[in-house]
């Protein structure tokens, strides 16, 4: 009876397919050329998706199995002994996501060992499932002493921290790509199981809630364009309209979706769910959701944004600031969140045909995407901050991996945005060396792209379609090819002059027609036609907009889509936060072909800026300044770094005059050594919450006794302590302490100095302590954290 069951289940699955192609009469108006049909062959992106393929992909999936993700699943299908699982109840989606990159890899290229692999893991994710469809490892594993988010039964926490429909959603993408790459259904049919669950489960007059963390809206809708069941459409639509208004705008669930206008919360959580609202507007015509995302957009774009494409300012939350809050070193800008960011605007492109949804796209692919990734391709960030004090460093593995999976699903499918179409319409709208045969109304057309892009302007399309035939060509002119860095005013050019683009067909310079951001070619064409695109590739000075306070008095270099920083490398003393450009400064652009991977250099004139001890005055030195561009750096360990470049004094961060503290050796009772610095390197903050430049901590220790420690580089006589006290509350875990007291060492004995005045405690100032003077070699204090939180310090003077 049971084989009945299953092969009557099988047929049905089946027949579901064969509708599939019925099933569905709407969706995006433009369709996007499937990555499978492009063939990248240039000497920028190329490489990266190998080292991706070679590197990456193996990489993380043997950082999956020695992080604990296959033994969840072993456990869960008791195949192995134990409840030890792993930090997280999403952890199963970095298996999913490596996966779905495998799956991609494999399509640009066969890898029999590594398909041999993927289908061993899915025989024990599928073993892991439970015999009605539910499948998340952290409940059916029966833990003794169970993870505090997943709750007591199934889906009562989803609407807070349990991820489990979150870990549906990327079963679901990895399901698709793995069937679209090997023709293989094991993994579909887990998660087609999965899905029918969830539709059981789900909607109107059942469990009425909606998903933590976005993305399973996008899961079932290519689950829908997959077997053709609407189900999984409406409950997709269902997860997004049963949203809000009772919520936080944490996730996006304080307003009903339509009702939301504004981009706020978690940004990727937000990145995901406006993907997700074009989706479903897509496939249903709904045009609320449009009216709400065209909204959202523009308050990113306009307010928001990066200037490296990230979304996501403030650690708190990781989430959206307010408006034009735009902190660089604190920027947290998570490369999920520029993932999602690439999502959602190719989204907006495919609904709306226009450009400028490209030109976002583009800049987050250049810098703050690419930027997630090390160039030897396993050592990535999480964050991707715009401005550093050697305290930022690319890690190897990080307990909350999320960005890390996410890298590998992504760059396989890179070729998928070069281009698109539109019946005849046939749209140009990323450059790299590839070729394609794409399907028009009028027939085949292979496309083949030659260039040296991003490096040089220069693009040659050759088109060869099948027959001569007629069809019209959409050949994107970037928005920083006419001075426009950003669409709105949040990022202007210096130079606001406008610069040639020059179209040739056939070696001839044709007028065109621009059009939503395209140039137009309308003509029957014939097999060898050329199209020559000449980009005017000049080095740009960029400004933001006057009301991102962080940039005021910066610029930052930018040469067609890549941003540039300077990195302490390759300039004097290995500095760049005390470094000052002119506005008016020359700067020149040379291809290095020995510096990381090859990349252009930007190079020019500056100051570098010093202080002077016991003087309000800063000495300037004349010196050559280098600028790399953004994604490349901390390839070569931690080291100073800035995006944004002062051209005023008032903008400027002279390096310190040395003093006890800042030629002291610190230690302290934390094991994170990256922090130690930040208390002798002589910022003084706006404010005890400001995050803008590094701090140390104790956070998540509570109600303990700590300590920090200057170790002189001589003996002094020191007679007053200065303590800057981090406090991030409410929302953070950092308070001001409940008492310290400093100690100085006389032989081997630490003794409280004898103070004069007494200690204060206090937010938002120096706390400052005078005693009777000791000659000594060290100094410590000790710190008492609060009951309930912990304590941070910005700055400890000695004096």
């Amino acid at each position: 009876m049971a084989s009945l069951v299953k092969v009557s289940a099988l047929f049905s699955i089946s027949l579901s397919f064969c509708a599939s192609v019925f099933a569905q009469q709407k969706d995006y108006p433009i369709q996007p050329v499937a990555f499978t049909s492009v063939k990248v062959t240039d000497s920028f992106w190329q490489p990266k998706m190998e080292v991706n393929a070679n590197v990456t992909i193996p990489y993380v999936l043997e950082q999956c199995k020695k992080n604990g993700r296959m033994d969840n699943f072993l456990r869960a299908a008791k195949q192995l002994d134990g409840d030890k699982l792993s930090e997280f109840p999403f952890d199963d989606t970095d298996v999913y996501k490596a996966i779905e990159g495998a799956s991609y890899s494999m399509q640009n290229k066969k890898n029999p060992e590594l398909d041999r692999y993927i289908d061993t893991l899915i025989n024990i994710i599928g073993a892991a499932q439970e015999p009605d469809g539910y499948l998340y490892t952290f409940r059916t594993v029966h833990a003794k002493k169970p993870h505090e988010w997943i709750g007591d039964k199934r889906w009562v926490n989803e609407e807070i921290l349990s991820h489990e429909l979150y870990d549906c959603g990327h079963l679901y993408e990895a399901a698709v790509a793995h069937y679209q790459a090997t023709g293989k259904r094991t993994l579909l049919n887990i998660a087609i199981k999965n899905a029918d669950l969830l539709v059981k489960t789900f909607g109107p007059g059942k469990i009425e809630e909606y998903p933590g963390h976005q993305i399973v809206e996008i899961g079932l809708s290519k689950m829908y364009r997959v077997t053709g069941n609407k189900q999984y459409l409406d409950l997709a639509k269902f997860f997004l309209d049963v949203r809000g208004p009772k919520g936080d705008a944490y996730n996006q669930a304080d307003k009903k979706v339509v009702d939301q206008h504004q981009a706020e919360g978690h940004a990727v959580r937000a990145a995901y769910m406006y993907t997700g609202m074009a989706d479903i507007a897509a496939l249903t015509g709904d045009t609320k959701y449009l009216t709400a995302i065209d909204d959202i957009w523009g308050d990113v774009v306009n307010k928001k944004l990066y200037i490296t494409g990230g979304i996501g300012a403030t650690g708190n939350g990781e989430a959206f600031g307010d408006a034009y809050q735009l902190p660089n070193m604190s920027a947290y800008a998570e490369t999920c969140a520029a993932i999602g960011n690439v999502y959602w605007n190719n989204r907006m492109f495919l609904l709306h045909g226009e450009s400028k949804y490209i030109d976002v796209l583009e800049r987050t692919l250049y810098n703050g995407l690419l930027s997630g990734v090390s160039l030897s391709g396993d050592r990535f960030f999480y964050p991707n901050p715009l401005a550093s004090m050697n305290q930022h460093q690319r890690s190897a593995w990080i307990s909350c991996a999320c960005c890390i999976s996410n890298m590998t699903r992504f760059l396989p499918s890179l070729p998928g945005y070069v281009y698109a179409k539109n019946k005849n319409d046939l749209y140009v709208n990323l450059f790299m060396s590839n070729s394609s045969t794409i399907k028009l109304t009028s027939g085949n057309v292979n496309i083949v792209q030659a260039t040296d892009y991003p490096w040089k302007g220069k693009v040659d399309i050759t088109l060869n379609p099948a027959k001569t035939s007629a069809f019209t060509l959409r050949v994107r002119i970037p928005g920083w090819a006419q001075q426009k860095p950003v669409p709105g005013d949040l990022y202007t050019f210096m130079n606001n002059k406008p610069l040639p683009v020059i179209l040739l067909v056939n070696g001839k310079a044709t007028s065109f027609v621009n059009e939503k951001g395209y140039a137009v070619i309308k003509r029957s064409w014939k097999k060898g036609d050329k199209v020559t695109l000449n980009l005017p590739m000049e080095t740009e000075k960029v400004l933001a907009n006057s009301q991102v306070k962080d940039d005021k008095s910066r610029f930052a270099f930018e040469r067609g889509p890549i941003v540039y920083c300077l990195e302490g490398p390759d300039n004097r003393d290995s500095l760049v936060q005390n470094i000052m450009i002119d506005k008016d400064a020359i700067a020149n652009a040379n291809y290095q072909a020995d510096l990381l991977n090859g990349v252009d250099v930007i190079s020019t004139e500056g100051k570098g800026t010093k202080r002077q001890l016991n003087s309000t005055n800063l000495t300037e030195t004349n010196q050559q300044v280098k600028a790399i561009p953004y994604y490349a750096w901390a390839n070569r360990g931690p080291s100073e770094m800035t995006v944004w470049i002062p051209y005023e004094a008032s903008a400027s961060r002279p390096q310190p005059a040395p003093t006890i503290a800042s030629t002291s050796k610190v230690s302290a009772s934390l094991k994170n050594k990256k922090m130690f610095a930040s208390i002798k390197d002589q910022y003084e903050p706006a404010s005890s919450a400001d995050n803008s430049y590094p701090f140390l901590h104790w956070w998540p220790a509570k109600d303990t006794s700590e300590y920090v420690q200057y170790d002189f580089d001589a003996a002094h006589t020191v007679s007053e302590s200065k303590v800057y006290w981090f406090d991030d509350g409410p929302w953070g875990g950092c308070r001001i302490p409940v008492s310290y007291q400093v100690f100085y060492k006389k032989d081997d004995q630490w003794l409280p100095v004898k103070n004069t005045t007494p200690y204060t405690i206090s937010k938002d100032s120096f706390n400052t302590v005078s005693f009777e003077p000791v000659n000594t070699t060290a100094l410590k204090m000790v710190i008492q954290l609060p009951k309930d939180n912990s304590a941070g310090i910005h700055e400890w003077a000695v004096k």
